[in-house]
């Protein structure tokens, strides 16, 4: 028997309390086993790194075909939308005197985008339609390499000594990201063909191309290839959804978990705090700029999207040889964003936050009505009814509906 789930708005309290226990608990563990120059370990760089290629996969694997009527929304967000996001965090900052022009930039740099973890842990977020979660996954996943090259030039321009040799490795590495993802690729097509022709099992099929993946991230966590995981996601599927949704949830919860680990290297909570805002701030600038010609409440839900994570943590690592304050600056930042990511969504569903909004002929568009309960989220609050509750002030539904399935969520039923 199905049963419907609790609003996210509902659930934010527990999943704020839950987050920050669990960043407390990281930082428990790192104190009791005094795990204090952990960007300086193997293992825990390791560890982040296949996080991070999980969630860049998870992200590009969760982008439909449809999404390339959003191409040139997509190509805006991770090109102009990322360096206008630098420039107003960047602008933020240096209005504030505990920040110098170079630590601006570079904090800015490191938060510019959107953690791919964090999103694809809500790819089946049913509150929001198809056009805005394929814009998120987009952006969350292919933001990481422009902002990975925006890092050498500003590093190159801000401190010319020390990265004298970055475009040398930047240029490298790009080749054999563009190699990983063609040779997985003549492979992925060489299975399909022999699969034709051989008439093999879908079972074999499957096996085959999970192999293949593994072998793919496991080559991209060795040579930090996140580029490439990100483009293979893009063809090479051979998980189920709901497979997948689990792993995704587990990830957010270990990159959390590591989030709460590098805080015992001594944080700088004022200069977070002011950085995280700045970010997500940015973020609504830019979000709301980029989809103008999108529904009201696809254009709500992309600017309250930015989330934080294990980019941000490697790039806090990145920076450390030309910012001492990296990591202490940084790993605030990232809770704090994602503390006003689930605070404001709650209180867009709730009502408490305007959202007025001119009616276009996007209007209509449903939210994802074959979508499953979202790992964390569990909402039976579709984006229509946030935009009647939160406009009308009334549980009065809208007259254009496809179907009482685009409402409610079940428990795969």
């Amino acid at each position: 028997m199905s049963s419907q789930k609790a609003p996210l708005s509902e659930r934010a309290g527990p999943r704020l309390v839950i987050g920050l226990l669990i960043v407390l608990l990281g930082w428990t563990v790192a104190t009791v086993f005094r795990l204090e120059s952990l960007g300086q370990m193997n293992w825990y760089l390791i560890a982040v790194t296949i996080l991070l290629a999980i969630g860049l996969y998870g992200s590009a694997s969760g982008i439909p075909r449809e999404a390339l009527s959003d191409l040139p929304t997509v190509l805006a967000a991770i090109t102009v939308g990322v360096a206008l996001k630098i420039a107003l965090i960047a602008g933020a900052l240096l209005l504030v005197p505990l920040f110098s022009r170079p630590e601006a930039i570079l904090f800015a740099l490191a938060v510019a985008q959107i953690d791919p973890v964090s999103v694809a842990a809500l790819r089946n977020d049913p509150r929001m339609s198809r056009r805005a979660k394929n814009v998120l996954l987009s952006w969350a996943s292919f933001d990481d390499p422009i902002t990975a090259l925006l890092t050498v030039y500003l590093a190159a321009w801000l401190f010319p000594l020390q990265a004298a040799q970055s475009m040398d490795a930047y240029v490298e590495n790009m080749g054999l990201n563009l190699a990983l993802v063609a040779g997985a690729l003549l492979l992925w097509w060489l299975g399909g063909l022999a699969r034709r022709r051989l008439r093999t099992s879908d079972r074999s099929a499957t096996i085959a191309q999970a192999g293949l993946l593994l072998a793919v991230v496991a080559t991209a966590v060795v040579k930090f290839l996140m580029l490439g995981v990100a483009l293979v996601g893009l063809f090479l599927r051979p998980f189920a959804s709901r497979a997948l949704d689990r792993v995704l949830l587990g990830a957010l919860v270990l990159a959390t978990f590591a989030t709460g680990m590098l805080l015992t290297s001594g944080t700088l909570f004022l200069h977070g705090l002011i950085l995280g805002a700045a970010a997500f701030v940015a973020q609504i600038v830019v979000g709301l700029v980029i989809t103008w010609r999108y529904a009201w409440m696809d254009r709500v839900h992309i600017a309250f999207g930015q989330q934080n994570g294990i980019t941000a943590l490697l790039l806090s690592l990145a920076l450390l040889p030309y910012l001492d304050s990296a990591v202490a600056v940084i790993v605030p930042a990232v809770v704090v964003v994602n503390t006003l990511h689930l605070v404001t969504n709650a209180a867009v569903d709730r009502g408490w936050l305007p959202t007025r909004r001119r009616r276009t002929h996007d209007d209509t568009t449903q939210p994802d009505a074959g979508a499953g309960t979202s790992a964390g989220t569990g909402t039976s609050v579709t984006a229509e009814t946030s935009v009647t509750a939160a406009e009308e002030g009334t549980e009065r539904p809208r007259p254009v509906r496809r179907s009482r399935q685009a409402d409610f969520t079940t428990d795969g039923t």
